[in-house]
């Protein structure tokens, strides 16, 4: 996607978005941010799923996933919170930079 250093503003809140609906796991994540034309590699999503666990956003554990293992991803009630906040925030900048046509 061009532009992705401008648009990654955008994956924390919709990992927090998915974190809150239910269970998200990584590898899930980085199909689900795909289909929205983000290009995220395993090595900068794990570090901010770790990152927002570690400020409380998330919450985690690990479930056996056939053989392997699978840290399974939650949003928490600070978490829910946040997501609050981000979806006025976003609603608010969404007005500004997308304004219903005037008639302009």
């Amino acid at each position: 996607m061009e532009h992705q250093e401008l648009l990654s503003g955008f994956i924390r809140p919709h990992v927090l978005h998915h974190a809150a609906e239910g269970n998200l796991y990584g590898n899930w994540m980085i199909e689900e941010l795909a289909h929205h034309g983000y290009r995220i590699s395993p090595g900068t999503l794990y570090p901010m799923l770790h990152a927002m666990e570690r400020k409380g956003y998330l919450t985690s554990r690990v479930e056996r996933a056939g053989r392997s293992q699978r840290r399974i991803y939650r949003a928490t009630p600070y978490g829910m919170e946040a997501l609050t906040m981000a979806r006025e925030k976003i609603r608010e900048l969404f007005h500004e930079v997308a304004p219903e046509d005037r008639g302009a």
